[in-house]
């Protein structure tokens, strides 16, 4: 625990000095565990182009899952993705990248492929976390990713991509469309989609449900990785959950809001769960995080 304490204590003394809000964006990321080998000196990790996919099973496999998945042309606006503008969020994007390489060095050593996000309370910037760091890892060429919005009770990821938010998960889990009904495949045909849907009673029967099981299983031999947004852990036991079924936990943490004691005890339930480390958000410029910073205006609110 000594390195989630180590990241939330910086989130907490973030807190005790802001003033007022800045509106700056930086992530960092604390790993839990021991310090993974070095990056091989491999295109298929160190570049943006030109490795050898390790999704299973071949491309035209992969072609023929989502032939039948509606291509939606997403409008993601500049003030949700690090990637939009990357001339004027260099600095952002880059710390996407770096995420993405400690992520790949993980998953040299274990199996990494589905990767749950979760906070303590809302409004840390996990969708936001989620939403950028598939584009980082689609970046890659013939790296293939699928977004998941399984916040059921508050589905945002929708709004951060610029995606329709239904059909989704929650008809699927229900039984009443298909897999190929509710994926949506973007023009670049690398980055899949699937947006929380319509309002459910029972959200967490459908996401503790067999159903949930079942779709992890028939998506997993055709991507990369596979990113699902959670709801916030301390209010509901979803997360919780969900992190059974996933092969690692990436818990964000908003530095200047979320308080340590709170943010210490959501963490420390997904300990036994492969808690593979604490992403600070919104962290502040000063000489313990160094010079690189995202811009991150409030009026695109908080994802």
């Amino acid at each position: 625990m000594s390195r989630i304490h180590e990241a939330l204590k910086k989130a907490a003394q973030e807190r005790a000095a802001q003033s007022g809000e800045n509106g700056k964006e930086l992530i960092e990321f604390v790993e839990t565990g021991a310090a993974p080998p070095p990056i091989p000196a491999s295109p298929a990790i160190n570049s943006e182009a030109g490795h050898k996919s390790s999704t299973s099973g071949s491309t035209s496999a992969y072609e023929s899952f989502v032939a039948k998945c509606k291509r939606v042309e997403w409008q993601t606006e500049a003030r949700y993705s690090a990637f939009a503008d990357e001339t004027a969020n260099r600095a952002g994007a880059e710390k996407f990248r770096t995420l993405r390489s400690r992520l790949y060095q993980i998953a040299s050593v274990q199996p990494l492929k589905r990767i749950l996000l979760t906070s303590s309370v809302p409004e840390e910037g996990k969708t936001f976390v989620t939403l950028n760091l598939a584009q980082s890892f689609v970046r890659q060429a013939e790296r293939k990713a699928l977004l998941v919005d399984a916040d059921l009770r508050a589905s945002r990821l929708h709004v951060a991509l610029g995606a329709p938010s239904r059909p989704g998960l929650t008809e699927y889990l229900r039984g009443e469309l298909s897999l190929s009904d509710v994926m949506q495949v973007g023009t670049t045909g690398n980055l899949c989609f699937i947006p929380g849907g319509g309002e459910v009673s029972n959200p967490s029967e459908l996401l503790h449900s067999d159903k949930m099981k079942e779709l992890l299983e028939i998506v997993t031999p055709h991507f990369d990785w596979i990113l699902l947004d959670s709801p916030p852990s301390i209010a509901v036991h979803d997360a919780s959950a969900l992190a059974d079924m996933c092969d690692g936990v990436l818990f964000v943490v908003r530095a200047g809001m979320t308080d340590f004691e709170v943010a210490k005890k959501a963490a420390a339930e997904f300990q036994e769960k492969n808690l593979l480390g604490v992403i600070l958000n919104r962290v502040e410029k000063s000489e313990t995080y160094g010079d690189y910073y995202y811009g991150y205006s409030r009026e695109r609110g908080d994802l």
